[in-house]
C-alpha cells in the first residue's frame, strides 16, 4: 500500500510577499487557503492580519460566488416550469376526439340524414 501525498508545505513568506503586491491569484496559486496562519507561530501580527483578512474576503467572496450561481439555478428552474405551465394548456385547449360510442351514433346519424331524400 503506497503511502499518502502530504501536501506541499506553505512558503508563508511568499504568500505575504504576493499580497502585498495584490497578487491574489498568485497567492492563492502558492497557498493561500491551504493552511492558517496559526501554522506559522513565527509571523509577526501585521503579517497574520493580513492572511487573515485576505482569507476572510476570500471565504466571504466564494460563498457570494456560490450563492450567486444557486440563485441562477433557482431563477432558470422558476422560469422553466413557468414555461412549462404556459405550454400546457395550449395542448389541451385542443379538441379531444369523441369517445367511440359517441363516433359511432354520429355515424349513424350522418348516414341516416344522407340516405334521406
Amino acid at each position: 500500500m503506497a503511502p499518502e501525498a502530504l501536501p506541499d508545505p506553505v512558503d508563508t513568506g511568499r504568500v505575504l510577499a504576493l499580497l502585498r503586491a495584490g497578487d491574489i491569484d498568485g497567492a492563492i496559486e502558492a497557498g493561500l487557503m491551504q493552511s492558517g496562519p496559526e501554522d506559522d507561530p513565527g509571523l509577526a501580527e501585521d503579517d497574520l492580519m493580513l492572511l487573515q483578512t485576505a482569507r476572510a474576503r476570500l471565504h466571504s467572496a466564494w460563498a457570494a460566488r456560490e450563492r450567486h450561481r444557486a440563485r441562477a439555478d433557482r431563477l432558470a428552474r422558476i422560469a422553466a416550469e413557468r414555461d412549462a405551465r404556459r405550454a400546457r394548456p395550449a395542448t389541451a385547449a385542443s379538441k379531444p376526439p369523441l369517445p367511440p360510442a359517441a363516433a359511432s351514433a354520429l355515424a349513424r346519424a350522418r348516414a341516416k340524414a344522407s340516405a334521406k331524400p
